[in-house]
């Protein structure tokens, strides 16, 4: 049976040059990087070439990347650090943030900071200006997403920044979807804090970071020893910061490229699915939009049996973000937009990726209609 897999957003497989590049950090080169001995050196040496890897590709300082164990971190110390050291204040986000920045907001309400959540239109998309109008005179942080997991929307994060530099308000940004993927300019964006991960770009899980501009006024809510400059205390994974580092150096090679081949398949996905399956709708914006990112709803029918009925014929597709997985209330994101809940319920995301080929397209082209109208034949909705 033909196998696709369309979860990219979801995690990737990881590069061989990168399992080349980690495999004598879990043999010979074993030490602790915080030890002086040359055993412990050597993996410090590591640590440090995959940061200035890292800092040239977003043209930043190499003390200004701290590394974590995942986005989730990464978000969780941005937020709750630069909370943390003003120990009040307002918060602006929006609506369809990853949950976690939305439960990390939440649990700071809960704590006495207030937080307001922006609407998005029905692309998905924050208007600026209504970040310029929710600021108040004690907003200690905006924090918007670079572009959206589940469907692909690109906020305009540099018109963000700007407003948030205005004020002089830090300014951070979830990119875990974007880092690698799309050019970031960090200083142009006017962005003081970025989050970024390895497994969305072909390198190892359990490995992420967070850009720190110098001069940031934040605190660590991890507490221990000297890492990272005593902003994310624990010893460093060391095997995965050097994978990571060797991912990023393969996206910096890649990227442009890989990101033309994917919205030409991407695109080609959708129109051959336009044209073969009824009672479908495109979710999120139709240009500014993530290359590999396809989010559609098929009317009456779940999300989870197309899920798992593209599943039995060996394709790989999500209802949305892996992280939401099992969830059977319509996407958060989707409510946001507004999207009806009788398209909602039957959202399907597919990723695309470095391997993906117009062979399995066509293949996805061909099992895919059967799998709706079979669907559909026994959905009373559908029915009536």
């Amino acid at each position: 049976m033909h196998r696709v897999y369309l979860d990219h957003n979801a995690s990737t497989w990881v590069h061989p040059e990168v399992i080349e590049a980690m495999l004598p950090y879990f043999g010979e080169r074993f030490g602790n990087p915080s030890s002086i001995h040359a055993f412990g050196r050597e993996s410090r040496e590591g640590v440090e070439v995959a940061r200035e890897t890292i800092a040239a590709f977003l043209r930043v300082g190499k003390d200004e990347i701290v590394f974590t164990s995942g986005g989730t971190e990464s978000d969780n110390l941005a937020i709750k650090g630069v909370a943390a050291a003003r120990g009040s204040g307002h918060i602006i986000t929006s609506q369809i943030e990853h949950h976690a920045v939305l439960r990390t907001c939440q649990a700071l309400e809960a704590q006495g900071f207030a937080v307001t959540y922006l609407p998005v239109d029905q692309d998905g998309l924050v208007e600026a200006e209504e970040v310029r109008h929710a600021i108040r005179a004690d907003t200690i942080l905006i924090t918007v997403m670079h572009a959206n997991s589940e469907v692909g929307t690109i906020q305009p994060i540099d018109a963000i920044g700007l407003i948030a530099r205005d004020h002089g308000i830090p300014f951070h940004t979830d990119a875990v979807q974007t880092f690698g993927k799309v050019p970031i300019d960090v200083d142009g964006f006017g962005i003081d804090l970025l989050s970024f991960s390895s497994h969305k770009i072909y390198g190892p899980k359990g490995i992420a970071g967070l850009y720190i501009r110098k001069g940031t006024k934040m605190v660590s809510v991890q507490h221990g020893g000297e890492h990272e400059r005593r902003r994310r205390a624990g010893t460093e994974n060391v095997p995965g910061i050097v994978g990571f580092g060797k991912a990023v150096e393969i996206r910096a090679r890649d990227m442009e490229g890989e990101a033309a081949r994917v919205r030409a398949l991407r695109d080609s996905l959708w129109e051959g699915t336009l044209a073969r399956v009824p009672e479908v709708r495109l979710n999120g914006h139709p240009t500014r939009r993530l290359p590999g990112t396809l989010n559609l709803c098929f009317r009456h029918v779940e999300s989870e049996s197309i899920v798992l009925g593209l599943d039995l014929k060996g394709v790989a597709v999500s209802a949305g973000s892996a992280c939401t997985a099992g969830n059977v209330e319509p996407s958060h994101v989707l409510v946001a937009m507004g999207v009806p809940l009788d398209w909602a319920m039957g959202a399907v995301r597919a990723t695309l990726g470095r391997t993906n080929t117009e062979a399995d397209i066509a293949y996805v082209l061909e099992v895919l209609p059967p799998v709706v109208e079979r669907l559909r034949s026994l959905s009373p909705a559908s029915v009536s």
